[in-house]
């Protein structure tokens, strides 16, 4: 029996094709080709019957080594906590201040891009620092 090997993560959501754009800006991922005639992804969906305009949007790692996003809408709104988030490894190997300060120059990016700070939780001894965001629907994640 073969192990499974890859992935995609599925984010429900009410605009796909923004907030793909949104998660390829924090995490350098890249969408698909535009289909050829259209200039834009934004084109290419207003040609679209109504019916079949952007169900879902998807974005990759440039790389092939982190998994496939896929954006669907769905017409129900977010209205609870997230029972899984992504973390943004923004500062692995990096400690105490040094983390702390890079996590927060993350964040301001993240922040001019249309997201949420929700709070800093700073290190305790036990655990280092981390920064709880949500994306532009309220999706929350962490930068650690």
């Amino acid at each position: 029996m073969s192990a499974i090997k890859q992935f995609q993560v599925t984010f429900d959501c009410a605009e796909p094709a923004r907030l793909a754009a949104f998660w390829c800006e924090v995490l350098g991922y890249v969408v698909p080709t535009v289909p050829e005639g259209s200039a834009t992804w934004e084109e290419y969906h207003r040609s679209l019957p109504p019916e079949e305009q952007v169900i879902y949007f998807a974005c990759t790692d440039p790389s092939g080594v982190g998994p496939r996003l896929l954006f669907q809408r769905v017409p129900e709104g977010k209205v609870v906590k997230n029972r899984l988030h992504l973390d943004v490894r923004a500062g692995t190997g990096l400690m105490g201040e040094e983390r702390l300060a890079t996590l927060e120059a993350e964040c301001a990016r993240l922040v001019a891009l249309g997201a949420v700070h929700v709070r800093t939780m700073r290190a305790d001894g036990e655990n280092e620092s981390c920064i709880v965001m949500q994306d532009l629907e309220g999706n929350e994640f962490c930068l650690d």
